[in-house]
Order: C-alpha cells, then sequence, then structure tokens
C-alpha cells in the first residue's frame, strides 16, 4: 500500500530504500509533524515517487529540506534457514550473530526486520554471500515480503 510522506531531499529518488527511525528529538514544535512522522517505526520502505509539483520545506533534521513521496513497505533480503527457504513459506530470522566482519552479517540481522516476527518468502535468492557459517548454520538467501497488516 503506498503512503504519503515527507523525505529529505537527498534520499527522495525513486526505489531508494530505508528503515523509518520515527522522531528526532529535532521534530518537536514542527508544523509538518503530521505529514512526516506517519510512517511505522522500524519498517523498511522504498520510495516508489516524487510527489508532482512538491515544494522543498525547511526541515530542522534534514540539512536540504524535505519533499513529499510516495513510498510502500519494501522487501527484505536476509538468509534463512536452508531448510526452509521455499517461495510462499513462512519464517522467521534464525537469530543474532556476533560475527560483525561476515559478509552475510546484514543478511542474517536486515535492517527494518526483527526476529520476533514471522514472514513470507517471496523469492529464493540463492547462495548467501559467506563461504561459511561461522555458527554452523546452513542458510539460504531470500526476499522476504513486508510484514502483513503493520
Amino acid at each position: 500500500m503506498t503512503q504519503i510522506t515527507l523525505l529529505g531531499t537527498r534520499l527522495a529518488e525513486p526505489d531508494t530504500e530505508f528503515v523509518y527511525q520515527g522522531e528526532s528529538p529535532a521534530c518537536e514544535g514542527c508544523p509538518y509533524r503530521d505529514q512526516c512522522l506517519n510512517l511505522d517505526v522500524g519498517r523498511r520502505y522504498r520510495v516508489t515517487s516524487i510527489r508532482e509539483g512538491a515544494s522543498t520545506l525547511e526541515c530542522a533534521v534534514h540539512d536540504d529540506g524535505v519533499t513529499a513521496v510516495e513510498v510502500e513497505p519494501a522487501p527484505i533480503r536476509a538468509n534463512v534457514s536452508s531448510q526452509n527457504a521455499f517461495a510462499g513459506s513462512k519464517v522467521e530470522l534464525e537469530g543474532a550473530c556476533p560475527h560483525e566482519e561476515c559478509p552475510s552479517h546484514d543478511l542474517c540481522e536486515p535492517a527494518g526486520a526483527d526476529f520476533e516476527t514471522t514472514y513470507r518468502i517471496d523469492s529464493v535468492l540463492g547462495e548467501p554471500p559467506h563461504d561459511y557459517c561461522m555458527l554452523d548454520r546452513d542458510l539460504t538467501k531470500v526476499e522476504l515480503a513486508p510484514p502483513e497488516g503493520e
């Protein structure tokens, strides 16, 4: 479902993805709060378009101001257990990993996802970028659908 929100002009490009972090202390007293703080905290979004004729508005958080964009919840690329890695199946992330140097770390702990949520696999992407898992997990890289009903 597409939503309209305000986004920093440096990020306001179609296909840009971001994880909405919520309100900043600098937002206090802003006249655009209702238009800007209308997304779900911690959710990954993708800009689908910039609103035609939208003005650039001053913002205490974004140095170049904000502009109106349309966004939708974005799919999440992640590593999941190979045993459950089938398009359409429901999965949870395997859990935290302390090995931040691993090329798969961002897929094992993807921004915009959490370990307590069940996700549906949209598509299987194949082998993860690591040669071996230091936690001895058998993982497959997938694209998860955004959580439903939120």
